[in-house]
């Protein structure tokens, strides 16, 4: 897998000009002629990028559902992360994409600035391509300004232009939490029927023994099998009930468990392993902090 580490070789392989700057530039989607190579099939870059594309010839999917916003989408990479893109040899990467604008930031770039650690906590860096931010269009307006104001920046560079930038961006990333945590709210309807498929799935899942031979359920299987990804299905799942993923699932093991134990013989041992747990121990921790009480105290209170 090849890692592309500067934004002058990224720049090349775009066949755009060379940067004005040597960790930030901010590209026009539509001067875009990617270079023809199979290096795009598998590759990472040390970079940040945050992408508005527009005039996209199909629309996108949120998880199994379409969008309401097709004004501009919004999509986030970090370093190091594993991208696949399909370029052919007549360039029609240009033509699939739109128009549109790149940031690319170097992560050099925020050293011994607040956003260098601040920037890890915006989890829509790790959201799959599917799960795009659609932009109303004053929202859009309010992206490319900032874009813009940091394109003219960094065409003067002196000791402000860091501290500007980054301020620009820090900016940009607040607007685009606001954003998401708008998509969801808007998506009321969708979002409703997510909390009863997830509901279903969990209470499938503990009433399988075969799935539960596999052990509990992780957080990425249940984003996998509701088709988003696990840190997108944490951010919606906590704005709606003020959850993440791994608390519904251990609040349906407690549920399941408090029903085990008040309908059944079955030894707390017994229990621990039909809910999926390898070790009682685990079950007993997990039902302790949850409930206060050990599941034997729990049972011998219904007595």
């Amino acid at each position: 897998m090849k890692t592309i580490n500067s934004l002058s070789e990224f720049h090349r392989l775009l066949s755009i000009p060379p940067p004005l700057h040597p960790l930030v530039s901010v590209v026009l989607v539509s001067e875009i002629h990617a270079v023809d190579s199979d290096l795009w099939k598998h590759f990472s870059t040390d970079f940040y990028t945050i992408s508005l594309k527009n005039n996209i010839q199909s629309k996108v999917k949120y998880g199994q559902q379409y969008y309401d916003f097709d004004k501009g989408t919004m999509t986030f990479t970090a370093p190091k992360q594993v991208q696949s893109v399909t370029v052919d040899q007549t360039n029609a990467f240009n033509e699939t994409i739109g128009t549109g604008y790149v940031l690319i930031l170097h992560s050099d770039f925020l050293k011994k600035h607040p956003l260098q650690s601040t920037i890890k906590n915006y989890s829509f860096f790790s959201y799959a391509i599917n799960e795009a931010l659609h932009l109303s269009e004053q929202e859009e307006k309010n992206v490319i300004e900032i874009f813009q104001k940091i394109e003219k920046e960094y065409q003067h560079i002196d000791k402000h232009t860091q501290d500007i930038i980054l301020s620009q961006i820090d900016l940009l990333l607040n607007y685009c939490n606001r954003f998401y945590e708008r998509q969801f709210i808007t998506r009321k309807t969708v979002n409703n029927d997510l909390l009863s498929k997830l509901e279903n799935l969990l209470n499938d899942y503990f009433n399988n023994m075969e799935t539960l031979k596999i052990g509990l359920p992780t957080v990425e299987y249940v984003a996998n099998q509701l088709h988003f990804s696990a840190n997108y299905l944490s951010d919606l799942l906590r704005l709606l009930t003020g959850q993440n993923a791994q608390q519904h699932i251990h609040e349906k093991i407690i549920e399941k468990a408090k029903e085990k134990l008040l309908t059944t013989n079955l030894s707390v041992s017994e229990i621990a392993y039909e809910l999926g747990f390898e070790q009682s121990q685990s079950f007993n921790r997990l039902f302790k902090k949850k409930t206060e009480m050990s599941p034997l105290k729990y049972r011998q209170s219904f007595n």
